[in-house]
């Protein structure tokens, strides 16, 4: 049940099918498969790697851009084929994405050639471990299940301050934390206040200040550059799928519905955005001056920082868009289950690339 559930999270999350044709231990043990039906593969979530754009989805697919997304190739090297979810880099080289089953990948190439440097199984044992040190019966018992489960536990939201200092989150509360660029690993779990382990979908920081997104209206802001944690009195209730901090500090979060918030002080307090398409948000993100947000009716809404004024543009004939972002030509690209999609640099119209 888990298995199955884990997969209808992150297509709830990420509009993108659950996977049920290889176990758990498969997607670990085989590489992404390289072919052109991967130029073809639902993706979830899009990033530049200096001028490189760099999308990940099903499979384990990776796939690169040279020319602002106008072609793609598959990366050389992906050892997993489980299905990966979100991805971002610190600069043109040093990138991490997360997925399925537990999965942390890192390249220092730009997205060419990566390397596992987690999975799910080895995560429930550092929450076992992190439990078992901090004498807290309920924790131990709750890990003991985690590591009964198997490795079948979906990341789906990742953020790195820099080269050596990041944080992924996922389903059932799972957060693991790094302070050396993923070569070890500490279950970060205990730092957040999620008794119910309510999954975490959405992560965004700028400086010091980190806020958490996740499911039944969880928020949760940290002011140390994520030692600690606190809960915060949000808007909603419901799911949040999409958070973004913008340059003057203002917190954005969205997610079922259409729904959308905007928080001046820190998340002390919030007030609704009006947003004219009411359809779920998958992505919000901060690119060349504008604000991105991908929904799932295939359609961007694009916005200016100051004042939130979306211009909704239809990019994928109804098809759900995960997320997008700017190429450096200024072309807007976007990815979802019609793949990558290419707007031209002065184009507001639906017309792709």
């Amino acid at each position: 049940m888990k298995k199955m559930l884990s997969g209808l999270l992150l297509a709830a999350c990420c509009a993108a099918p659950p996977v049920h044709a290889a176990s758990v231990a498969d997607v670990l043990a085989q590489p992404a498969v390289q072919g052109p039906q991967a130029l073809r593969a639902v993706l979830q979530d899009v990033t530049r790697a200096g001028p490189r754009l760099v999308a990940v989805g099903e499979r384990g697919v990776v796939l690169l851009s040279d020319d602002n997304g106008s072609s793609w190739r598959q990366a050389s090297v992906v050892p997993v084929s489980a299905s990966l979810s979100a991805v971002q880099f610190v600069d043109a080289r040093n990138g991490w994405a997360v997925g399925h089953a537990g999965v942390v990948l890192h390249t220092e190439d730009g997205g060419e050639h990566w390397r596992l440097q987690l999975d799910g199984k080895r995560a429930a044992a550092l929450e076992l471990q992190a439990a078992e040190a901090a004498a807290d019966a309920g924790r131990v018992a709750a890990a003991q299940r985690l590591v009964a489960d198997g490795a079948d536990k979906p990341l789906l939201a990742l953020h790195f301050s820099d080269a050596r200092h990041g944080l992924v989150l996922g389903a059932y509360g799972l957060a693991l934390a790094t302070g050396d660029g993923g070569r070890s690993w500490q279950s970060w779990m205990g730092h957040l206040p999620n008794p119910n382990g309510l999954h975490l979908y959405a992560v965004a920081g700028q400086g010091s200040a980190l806020y958490l997104a996740g499911e039944q209206g969880l928020l949760l802001r940290s002011r140390d550059a994520g030692e600690h944690f606190e809960a915060l009195q949000g808007p909603y209730d419901g799911s949040y799928f999409a958070a973004a901090v913008l340059p003057g500090g203002r917190l954005l979060v969205g997610g079922l519905r259409g729904k959308l918030f905007a928080s001046d002080d820190g998340g002390a307090s919030f007030r609704a955005l009006a947003n004219p398409v009411p359809a779920s948000l998958n992505g919000i993100r901060v690119a060349g001056g504008q604000l991105l947000l991908a929904n799932q009716a295939g359609m961007l809404l694009r916005s200016g920082l100051d004042d939130f004024v979306p211009r909704p543009l239809a990019v994928s004939d109804g098809l759900p868009l995960t997320a997008a972002t700017l190429a450096a030509d200024g072309a807007l690209v976007a990815v979802g289950m019609a793949g990558a999609r290419r707007l031209a640099p002065s184009s507001s119209s639906s017309t792709a690339d």
